[in-house]
């Protein structure tokens, strides 16, 4: 494979995605606006631009990582769909709000390029391993040209639809696991507090309709599941403030759709919350730590 691949924000996640790409074979020039990103990314081996607009001038595609919505439409019409050849395509793997995700499309598509949202899911474990699921919303034509590159990097990639839906997936799919995280955290605390041993609880709801991959992947207790967070004292794993920024997403489409979303509301609140202090840092299954100091 010779098609040249810009990757844009080569952090804690793209760093790994772009390894991955280049070990597949794809011709991948990087850039990050931090240096050190930079440096890391070439003690890796990788190519790195001098700026982006110097990354994205003769690729074919763009992938971009960055931390928020302002910064993806900023970038892309800052200066980089000016810079791309036509019919560039343009895909945008941060985790940003819908209504973002379908600005960035139009822009792109205004500017004669091609667009996919395509957020992620599996954290820097599963960058690292090329494992990452990827929620993809764009043109089945667009997906059908992005399809190869996303199975450089990940394991599983759905379609999810139309522009935007890659991001309306990974926000529904972070609520459903806010509330279930929060939900586990609770009852170990219950059982706690009624003489039950984790180990007792967690055979019981692993196999019974308990089950969840916060229990049974994400266990916020140490021991029943050797390789969760809580047994290296909540290191992510997922942060909390990263959880906190996706509930701060869904809460807008939330307030968008004027959905009756009340018990996704409360995560956004709890973990509101617990972002605020040492939380931040911690995987956001360290929740329960919250939730034992917590007295009614």
């Amino acid at each position: 494979m010779s098609a040249r691949v810009a990757f844009l924000g080569l952090g804690h996640m793209g760093l790994p995605m772009a390894k991955n790409l280049a070990a597949a074979g794809y011709d991948v020039v990087g850039f990050d606006v931090f240096p050190a990103a930079n440096d890391a990314a070439r003690d890796a081996g990788l190519a790195v631009a001098e700026s982006a607009v110097a990354a994205v001038t003769g690729a074919a595609v763009v992938i971009s990582m960055f931390q928020s919505g302002a910064q993806v439409i900023g970038a892309y019409t800052g200066e980089l769909l000016d810079a791309a050849a036509a019919d560039t395509l343009f895909i945008d793997c941060s985790t940003i709000a819908v209504d973002e995700a379908r600005e960035a499309h139009r822009a792109a598509e205004g500017a004669g390029h091609r667009s996919l949202d395509a957020p992620v899911s599996g954290g820097v474990v599963g960058a690292e391993a090329g494992t990452l699921a990827f929620m993809v919303g764009g043109s089945e034509a667009d997906f059908a040209a992005g399809a190869p590159l996303f199975e450089a990097m990940g394991r599983r990639v759905v379609h999810c639809g139309g522009a935007g839906l890659g991001q309306a997936a990974k926000v529904c799919n972070n609520m459903i696991l806010a509330v279930s995280q929060i939900a586990v955290a609770e009852a170990f605390v219950l059982g706690e507090r009624l003489g039950l041993s984790h180990d007792a609880l967690f055979d019981v709801a692993s196999n019974a309709s308990g089950q969840c991959w916060a229990l049974t992947t994400n266990c916020p207790v140490p021991g029943p599941v050797p390789t969760s967070p809580a047994n290296r004292d909540y290191q992510p794993g997922f942060a909390g403030a990263l959880m906190d920024k996706d509930l701060g997403l869904a809460e807008q489409a939330i307030d968008l759709t004027g959905v009756d979303a009340r018990m996704g509301l409360l995560a956004r609140e709890i973990y509101h919350r617990f972002a605020q202090g040492d939380g931040a840092r911690q995987d956001f299954s360290g929740i329960i730590t919250e939730i034992r100091a917590s007295e009614r």
